[in-house]
């Protein structure tokens, strides 16, 4: 091709467009070898981030199973599907987890909740938040020992009416200027023990310490 036809070429809508090709072809390209390099390894921190939160509202006494390999699946009221973690001894039951979801002052606040067979709270853990630094930010176990006080009550001890923040005529602590938060929490953890008491058949049947995660859908 002469230099004149190659200019020629270069400026018509043919060039433009296989070159415009060219460079979508190799973005793909790009972002699907990306891919394919970080998926097992955010995958794995997944499962390290989560396993970490687990041990600390499930005691490691209480199973001999992998936590992530035994999980079943239920619907909230709302519709909402929720992973139920399910602590096994020999093939029972002893304990289960699933995370509750709270309305905060700056967002929604996610609480791993830890239960036993017979509702008692094992532990509750803040996941994650946007609260405010140095007030909403006390129900993280690492800045403020608050959250540790729900560990060994259930949805009787105390009464259901009582499971609230003492502003509102319950029996939990607010923080000083940032009631919000504290109460979003409460409410969360009353609601999870609330969902644990309407599918407690569901989550503590027996199991198979092998078995394959199961995906169940109740009406409560």
């Amino acid at each position: 091709m002469s230099t004149l036809a190659w200019t020629t070429f270069r400026q018509g809508i043919g060039y433009q467009g296989l070159l415009l090709g060219c460079t979508v072809a190799l973005a793909a390209t790009l972002l699907v070898v990306a891919d394919r390099l970080t998926r097992e390894p955010i995958a794995l921190r997944h499962a390290e981030d989560m396993n970490a939160s687990l041990a600390q509202v499930i005691p490691p006494e209480r199973h001999d199973n992998d936590l992530l390999a035994n999980t079943l699946t239920l619907t909230d009221a709302a519709g909402t599907p929720v992973t139920i973690y399910r602590a096994l001894l020999g093939g029972q039951v002893t304990a289960v987890a699933f995370q509750v979801t709270g309305q905060g002052y700056a967002g929604e606040i996610g609480v791993m909740l830890g239960l036993a067979v017979d509702g008692k709270v094992l532990g509750a853990r803040v996941l994650s938040h946007k609260e405010t630094p140095g007030l909403g930010d006390k129900i993280e176990v690492a800045k403020d020992d608050w959250i540790l006080a729900f560990t060994g009550l259930s949805l009787g001890d105390p009464s259901s009416e009582r499971w609230a923040v003492k502003k509102d005529g319950g029996d939990f602590d607010q923080f000083s200027g940032a009631t919000i938060t504290p109460r979003a929490v409460v409410r969360a953890l009353k609601g999870g023990l609330e969902f644990f008491a309407a599918n407690r058949g569901a989550m503590t049947a027996s199991a198979a310490p092998d078995a394959a995660a199961r995906t169940l859908t109740t009406d409560h």
